[in-house]
């Protein structure tokens, strides 16, 4: 019997280096001219994966937005990883947006990648575990197909690919 070769299909981030690269915009805001006395302001809640943002227009939260989003590529975070919301209003003419970072793959996207490697017609097994996909197969040079595949495609969030046996 041949032995089954398998790898994971995951949605994770290195919350730590999240937080490394808000620290630091938080610095960078604090001495660029352009954003130190305009009354924004970034937190961080590192636990729940969420950014908060207010700024007094949404020309500067786009400013904040794009040094964060430096600092994430810099620590090798892929920047798809944080949606934003909408921007808005708050107290005092400002404006409030929300970035949640992505952890895990939902259903909706597992069953979509599920159907794209079933419509392949390569000789390999896709299981749904919870947030990730296990995808196995006798050859090795499948999976590295399936691999390069899932590369191309864009599913609305940055996928690793992980416990290659």
């Amino acid at each position: 019997m041949a032995k089954e070769n398998s790898f994971d299909v995951v949605s994770e981030v290195n919350m730590q280096e999240v937080d490394n690269a808000y620290q630091q915009t938080r610095k960078e805001m604090a001495q660029r001219y352009d954003l130190k006395g305009s009354g924004s302001k970034i937190d961080f809640d590192k636990g729940k994966g969420v950014f908060t943002l207010s700024a007094p227009s949404e020309f500067v939260a786009n400013q904040v937005i794009d040094v964060l989003n430096s600092k994430l590529i810099k620590r090798q975070i892929d920047i798809a990883a944080v949606k934003w919301s909408d921007p808005q209003s708050a107290s005092g003419m400002t404006i409030r947006m929300y970035g949640t970072i992505i952890m895990g793959i939902d259903q909706d996207t597992c069953r979509k990648i599920n159907k794209d490697i079933k419509n392949l017609k390569f000789k390999v097994k896709v299981t749904i575990e919870g947030d990730k996909l296990r995808v196995s197969s006798a050859s090795r040079d499948t999976l590295q197909e399936v691999i390069a595949f899932l590369k191309e495609q864009d599913y609305g969030q940055p996928l690793q690919y992980v416990n290659y046996r």
